[in-house]
Parts: structure tokens; sequence; C-alpha cells
């Protein structure tokens, strides 16, 4: 490998590296008091937004991600800190539905259908942000997820001039998500991609009032 090219290599990771750092401390600073992983401390809101993820991993072993953000939900509302919950995730296709699997595992653990709405077009985390005003004509709500994954949604929120707060579901343990944490970095620097040029949710459509 030539000099010139190594440099410019070693100069490249090096932006890379300060765009990921920026990033990250850029997203924890500004969220820092808006999320909680106490139910008895995080404030009320009418309305939760889950996360959506899939309910297994590749040859059908239990997602974990899955199992924690139910029993979170489940938590918070068993507190009274929510009255409704939004899931909004995944249905690309009718043999993968992240919403529905997640409602369907809600109600086996006592919350009642007439208190879950589902969102089938929350494709990125962004979409199911901007969805919650957009669609469902939310300011003010609580997101569901890990920690690493509620910080750049309430960032999202806060760009958005949206009012929401976190409550943080078990994280998975180090080396079943590591993954999953390398994925996140990338994805906040994405973030920001978005919201400079304010791109829009793949899909809007009709609103849907949460009586």
């Amino acid at each position: 490998m030539k000099k010139s090219t190594l440099i410019l290599s070693i100069g490249l990771l090096a932006i890379i590296t300060g765009v990921i750092i920026f990033a990250n401390r850029a997203i924890e600073s500004a969220t820092e008091h808006y999320i909680y992983s106490d139910a008895t401390k995080i404030p009320a809101n009418r309305v939760g937004l889950l996360l959506g993820t899939s309910k297994t991993l590749r040859y059908g072993k239990p997602n974990q991600y899955f199992t924690y953000r139910i029993d979170a939900t489940i938590q918070l509302f068993n507190a009274r800190k929510i009255d409704y919950v939004v899931i909004s995730g995944d249905n690309s296709h009718k043999y993968y539905n992240e919403p529905q699997d997640m409602k369907d595992e809600l109600m086996k653990r006592g919350l009642p259908e007439s208190k879950i709405y589902l969102d089938f077009a929350g494709f990125r985390t962004f979409d199911s942000v901007y969805r919650m005003h957009a669609i469902f004509g939310q300011t003010n709500f609580t997101i569901i997820s890990q920690e690493f994954h509620n910080e750049r949604a309430v960032y999202i929120a806060q760009s958005l001039k949206l009012h929401a707060i976190a409550f943080n579901a078990e994280d998975v343990i180090a080396y079943m998500g590591i993954k999953t944490k390398l994925r996140e970095k990338l994805s906040r620097v994405k973030m920001f991609v978005d919201l400079a040029f304010h791109k829009k949710p793949k899909f809007l459509g009709d609103r849907i009032e949460i009586k």
C-alpha cells in the first residue's frame, strides 16, 4: 500500500470515528434527564410507544429484546404510568408482523385489547416516533425499549418538537447484544443525516384517534 493511500485511509477512519463519537455524546447529553429505569419515578403519560422487534431470532430462538420490552410495558401499565399502548414495528410481509406479535403477548399478560393500538408502518425508529404525532396525534408520550434505543428515539422526538420520555426495558447480556449495539452506533449517525435532510416516513396514512 502506498504511503499516500495509507495516510488517506487513516484520515478517513479518524473522521468516521470522530463522527460516531460526536453522535453518541450529543444524543446521550441531550436525553439523559428524560430516560427512566424506575417505574415508580417516571412521570405518567396517557400513551406509551412500544418500539417493535422480532419475537424470535434466527433458527427460532427467543429474542430477549422482545421479552424484556413486553415486561417493561406491563410494568408501566400496572403502575398506571400509561393508559394506552401504540405498538410500532415492521410488517413488511405477511409472515413477519412485529406489532401483532407484541399485541398477542401483551394480551396474554393481561393488557386489555381496547388499550392497544397498532402501527404497522414503523419500519424505522424515526418513522415510529414521527407517526406518533402525524398519525396518532400525540405530542406527549412514553417510549419503551432498551436504554440505547430509547436515547435515539427521545432525541428524534426532541428534534421533531415532541415531548417524549422513555422507560428502559432490561438490556440483553453483552455477548448476545453486541451486534445490535454496534449497529446502533451507525444508526445514530444516520439519524443525524435524516434530520438534516428533513426526511419523512416511508408511509403516513389516515389519522387514528386514541379515544
